[in-house]
């Protein structure tokens, strides 16, 4: 069963998404609350598998109550996906580095909703490629903060090539055929990269990949 909270400032959305969710054999949601404050509150009581959290609300926003997720131990198994109005812009960028898993237009449709909420409670981020590489071009825009200590130094050779593909938005398949290996190879050199890097997912390990200066964007 995946556990599902909602947190949002709009009912009738949340309403929606509820009624969408609860029919599903696999999925319960066991919380709602409408705003960051209320939704830490019910998170840390109800230890969900997924967060789904409206990036902009009153009291405190998604973005501060995802980095306070992301900074919990005791809420390392709660994966936040960000619900937004207007696809990709500033504050779901801001929420992929405060830590969440990848991001959700709140015009959805039905299908589109349940299958991401199964992917993203699988541990997979909810980021296509094509999302990746906007992230990317987000990055050669802006300078970038000073690179904080990651254990670069613990990656293997084929670890770092591994994350500098991701990096370039490139999906598990994808690296392999790069690396001349097989896809769950792969897999493991993306896991173990993201243990060392202490990355949450593939859309944290791009964020720390470009902070870090393993990889710099060719426009630099």
């Amino acid at each position: 069963m995946i556990r599902v909270v909602l947190v949002d400032d709009q009912p009738l959305l949340r309403s929606g998404f509820r009624a969408l969710l609860d029919v599903e054999e696999d999925i319960e949601v066991v919380a709602e609350a409408g705003n960051g404050e209320e939704g830490l509150h019910v998170i840390r009581e109800h230890l969900p598998d997924l967060a789904l959290v409206d990036v902009q609300m009153p009291v405190m926003d998604g973005i501060e109550a995802t980095r306070r997720i992301a900074a919990d131990p005791a809420l390392t198994g709660v994966r936040v996906v960000i619900l937004t109005n207007y696809g990709f812009d500033e504050y779901v960028f801001n929420a992929l580095r405060a830590g969440a898993a990848g991001f959700l237009v709140k015009d959805i449709v039905p299908e589109d909703l349940l299958h991401a909420v199964r992917v993203a409670a699988r541990g997979d981020a909810l980021l296509a490629p094509s999302i990746t590489r906007r992230l990317i071009e987000r990055y050669v825009s802006q300078p970038f903060p000073t690179p904080a200590g990651t254990g670069l130094k613990e990656l293997t050779n084929r670890e770092r090539e591994a994350v500098a593909l991701v990096a370039q938005g490139l999906s598990n398949e994808e690296i392999a055929a790069r690396m001349v290996i097989s896809p769950l190879t792969a897999k493991t050199h993306v896991n173990r990269a993201m243990t060392k890097l202490h990355a949450r997912d593939r859309a944290q390990l791009v964020v720390l990949a470009y902070e870090s200066g393993l990889v710099v964007p060719r426009d630099r």
